[in-house]
Order: C-alpha cells, then sequence, then structure tokens
C-alpha cells in the first residue's frame, strides 16, 4: 500500500518540495485529521469525510479542499461541480503558508458532506 511520504518521493525535486511543504503544514494544521492515499492522491479527513488534498497534474501541484467554495477566499478557485475548490504551484515559494494555515482552519469550521453524497445521490448538506 502507497504511504504519502511515497507519493511525494516519486515527485520531481520540485514538485517533491512542495508536496513534503503541503504535507508538513497540513498535518501541523490538522492533527486530528486522518491522512491516506484516496482515489490515488493524498487526502486528509475529518470524522471519514474528505477535507483537503493534493496532488500532482501536468502544470504543478494542485491543492484542493473539498468545501473550499464555501470558504470566501478569492485565491481559491472553484473546482468541478459540487463545492471544491483548489490552488496550483509551480513553485515552493509560491505557497504562502499563512493563507494556507487559513484554508485548513476553515477546512475543519465549514464542512460539506462528501462522505454520504452517494448514499445522497450526489446531492451535497452541509455539516458545520
Amino acid at each position: 500500500m502507497q504511504t504519502i511520504e511515497d507519493y511525494n518521493n516519486q515527485q520531481a525535486n520540485n514538485d517533491k518540495a512542495i508536496c513534503e511543504l503541503l504535507c508538513n503544514e497540513i498535518n501541523r494544521s490538522l492533527p486530528e485529521g486522518e491522512s491516506k492515499i484516496w482515489h490515488a492522491h493524498p487526502v486528509w479527513f475529518l470524522d471519514g469525510n474528505p477535507v483537503a488534498g493534493y496532488s500532482k497534474l501536468k502544470g504543478g501541484v494542485r491543492l484542493l479542499f473539498w468545501s473550499g467554495q464555501s470558504f470566501n477566499e478569492p485565491e481559491l478557485q472553484n473546482e468541478g461541480k459540487f463545492k471544491a475548490a483548489e490552488k496550483r504551484y509551480t513553485d515552493v515559494s509560491q505557497i504562502n503558508t499563512t493563507d494556507l494555515h487559513r484554508w485548513l482552519e476553515k477546512a475543519r469550521d465549514i464542512q460539506w458532506d462528501y462522505k454520504n453524497i452517494v448514499k445522497r445521490k450526489g446531492v451535497l448538506e452541509r455539516l458545520k
């Protein structure tokens, strides 16, 4: 079974630095979270609900917040048809840890119920 450390180590130098910084900061901000490789990339869960993760894309690394559209943060771009929002990085120097910690606080405080989205046939309900 692949670990987050394995995932990070598979990345090229620049992307590896981004992934490692994101991993460390997410772990620091969400110490109660459960982290694992989910759908082939690192994801953090609170009470079984996905809240944050990242993935290597062609043009860099995407940081994703499952409920990010509800954060009211102009730096985050809407992603997909549900409530997710993202920030993309091509260099570790682009990561503003102050912003990142604020977004992670919001990831804890503002959650939509992705854990039960299949059971509810694609309907999201707000948890927090």
